[in-house]
């Protein structure tokens, strides 16, 4: 009887086994992994109010990537509890102030804003047991003041006037912080007797509170938050924003563009994504009635005979609120650009439609003029790159202006594109 031969049979019974084992490893390892992965997405609840501020997603915009070629992808900085960008630099503010000791807890934070910054101290300041007095430019859509009154800040609405002008808005509300700080000193000198503490007496207000009722009474100080100067803004945007993104693209961005107020979101993260690669273009879009675009491809803002000082902005260069000026910085001069652009009320207000219908994003008029910046970018890197810019607050702070039919047909704004041929694309 000639002898069974099985080498193959226990080479396929060894084979199977080998392979059965290969995928139980597998699933094993598949069911590990995803369970890993799946119990890592389980974050910890945030820490109050401030805690939520920061790490926003970063979207494709579809529509304007299929258009261009290029993966554009705004950061959607209107997530923040305070409805926007600017989230970010009143907690650096505060934060900072308080350590330094130049805010004291109980204080008044003041500000001088077209909007967004003073929501956002609004917003912040409680959560560190501060008060908020906001100075506005009578211009500025309503529902912002509507929204800083139903956060408990007190506002000031003035006339526009030129930076130079002692009663331009910021200026002013540099004057209320002095004040602040005059009255709480005045206080605690009337508070003590022979070196002890005075209890208040009902009803008793003194003259200072009388002439600044709501605003100064029963205030341990005040600041003057700065947002143009003060260079915590620039590092919210250096130390957070900025890093986010490299995060959030694995570091794959060919370019950034943005709109600049105060400079200090365009400064921040063009300084921190050029040190981390110098390869990555970053860009200004700048509105009508703004100087930065000269500035920055000709090296001058204006004329003589426009100088600042002399130039009084026309409320009507445009219609876009917080970004755009007529002055250099202490934020936008720590801006590292490759160039700049300029875009039109009209690119700006078709732009928001267009995303609104195309991808359901409401955004507000920085928002849609950063992505008409987007649009130009991609156009002049060509396809195949990726853009990210910022969007810095939705539409409900804008409804007054930038989506009133009636407002926009007085300036000829009324939208009448179908698609992208505003920006030149078929």
């Amino acid at each position: 009887m000639a002898p069974v031969r099985t080498t193959g049979a226990i080479v396929a019974s060894t084979a199977a086994i080998s392979i059965s084992m290969v995928i139980f490893s597998y699933f094993l390892f598949f069911k590990k992994t995803n369970s890993t992965l799946h119990s890592n997405k389980k974050k910890k609840p945030r820490n109050g109010v401030v805690d939520a501020i920061g790490n926003t997603p970063l979207i494709r915009i579809n529509s304007l990537s299929e258009a261009t070629g290029c993966e554009i992808l705004g950061k959607c900085e209107f997530l923040n509890p305070g409805g926007s960008v600017k989230d970010r630099v009143a907690l650096k503010v505060i934060e900072e102030a308080l350590e330094s000791g130049d805010l004291a807890p109980g204080g008044v934070v003041t500000e001088g804003s077209a909007g967004s910054t003073a929501i956002s101290l609004a917003t912040v300041a409680p959560a560190f047991g501060c008060k908020c007095h906001v100075v506005i430019p009578d211009d500025a859509a309503i529902e912002k003041s509507q929204i800083l009154e139903a956060l408990g800040a007190t506002v000031e609405r003035v006339r526009p006037v030129s930076i130079t002008h002692k009663d331009h808005f910021v200026n002013i509300a540099r004057r209320r912080a002095l004040e602040a700080n005059e009255l709480a000193a005045k206080d605690k000198k009337v508070s003590q007797v022979d070196g002890k503490d005075r209890e208040p007496m009902d009803g008793f207000v003194t003259d200072q509170e009388k002439e600044n009722p709501g605003l100064l009474s029963h205030c341990n100080g005040g600041f003057f938050a700065d947002q143009f100067e003060n260079l915590a803004n620039f590092r919210a945007h250096y130390e957070g924003t900025g890093p986010e993104i490299w995060e959030q693209t694995d570091g794959n961005v060919d370019a950034f563009v943005a709109a600049a107020g105060t400079g200090g979101t365009v400064a921040g993260v063009s300084t921190f994504l050029q040190e981390k690669s110098p390869k990555i273009k970053c860009f200004l879009i700048d509105p009508p009635g703004s100087g930065l675009f000269n500035k920055v491809t000709r090296g001058v803002m204006y004329t003589k005979e426009e100088a600042e000082g002399r130039r009084l902005k026309n409320p009507f260069d445009t219609i876009t609120e917080g970004i755009g000026i007529n002055r250099l910085t202490k934020n936008f001069m720590m801006a590292k650009l490759d160039g700049a652009f300029q875009g039109t009320d009209k690119e700006a207000v078709e732009m928001s439609r267009f995303l609104l219908k195309n991808d359901g994003l409401f955004l507000g008029s920085s928002s849609a003029m950063n992505c008409v910046g987007a649009v130009r970018v991609a156009k002049g890197l060509g396809p195949g790159h990726t853009i990210v810019t910022i969007l810095c607050d939705n539409g409900m702070r804008h409804l007054s202006k930038f989506y009133d039919p009636k407002y926009l047909a007085q300036y000829g704004l009324t939208p009448t594109a179908t698609g992208l041929e505003f920006m030149s694309i078929k």
